[in-house]
């Protein structure tokens, strides 16, 4: 992987994981549906103005339109779901459980759009992630009925990041480039999550800090994060890119202890690890086929 592919995604990755704790700081009285929609859905407008001639060529092709709909549905629902979840369960575990799941997730999606069965070495991966979550669970489940809904948000948000993953990949499967996919996808999502803002907003938009935090997360997270990703898969693989990019969990859940004072008891932390390590296994690079025929991996994204 050339040095500047490298230091795109671990630029990429460090700002993903910087989502829960600046949220985290926002007032108590900004709800999550109100962080979650300000930032990808300013974010995702911001971005689909900015690919704007390319997600014109995108919604041209007829084989991109219903995916651009199916990830703007993953678009809508995964920041609602992402920040609730971790306001309820915290930040370190509800973001490994939700970007942790949804690469896992994401072979389920593509099984069930390409009929095109997943490998044993994902099956395998789906048992270690699996085991991985049960721990999380068991840790946080003196917690009260708080942290299984946590979990619960935690998944959904998985499998609606896997969603706009997959519906991703599938727009440039059909003939678009990654600038006009993105665009496309994140700006579906982005029409209804505006309208979210609109009845959820107030208490946001009237504190000058508490927009600066969510300008951070539009603009950093969201719009640079994915064309420092984007610039990244113009020179390596996508498997090798998301393969990077499992450091982003890690990140995230360092600076929720050093910087939230959060705490994880040991089969806590066994889980988290469990749940990247099925990641890994899910999405290490193969060995490429013998055959002439090759298919493309699919483009992983987070936020």
């Amino acid at each position: 992987m050339s040095p500047s592919a490298l230091l795109a995604l671990l630029v990429a990755c460090l700002m993903w994981g910087t989502t829960g704790v600046v949220a985290s700081f926002m007032t108590d009285d900004v709800s999550t549906l109100a962080i979650g929609s300000f930032t990808m859905g300013v974010g995702g407008a911001i971005l689909a103005a900015i690919t704007w001639r390319d997600v014109r060529r995108a919604i041209r092709i007829p084989a991109a339109r219903s995916w651009v709909l199916w990830g703007g549905l993953g678009v809508l629902v995964y920041p609602l779901a992402f920040y609730t979840g971790m306001d309820l369960i915290g930040v370190a575990v509800g973001n490994s459980i939700a970007l942790g799941s949804g690469p896992l997730f994401a072979g389920l999606i593509e099984w069930i759009a390409t009929k095109a069965v997943p490998s044993v070495r994902w099956f395998i991966a789906l048992c270690v992630a699996g085991t991985g979550l049960v721990f999380v669970a068991v840790a946080r489940g003196n917690d009260g009925s708080g942290a299984l809904s946590g979990i619960v948000f935690g998944l959904l948000a998985g499998i609606a990041y896997a969603l706009y993953s997959v519906s991703a990949s599938r727009v440039i499967a059909s003939g678009a480039n990654f600038r006009g996919a993105m665009g496309a996808v994140f700006g579906a999502g982005a029409i209804p999550l505006l309208v979210v803002l609109t009845i959820t907003g107030a208490p946001l938009v009237a504190d000058a800090s508490n927009v600066a935090r969510g300008a951070y997360l539009a603009l950093g997270p969201l719009v640079v994060a994915y064309l420092f990703f984007g610039y990244a898969l113009t020179k390596v693989s996508a498997a090798s890119a998301t393969l990077v990019t499992l450091l982003e969990p890690a990140f995230s859940v360092i600076l929720a202890v050093v910087i939230l004072g959060e705490t994880l008891p040991l089969i806590g932390w066994s889980g988290t690890a469990l749940l990247i390590a099925g990641v890994v296994i899910a999405t290490a690079p193969r060995k490429p086929p013998k055959s002439a025929d090759s298919v493309t991996s699919p483009v992983t994204l987070v936020t």
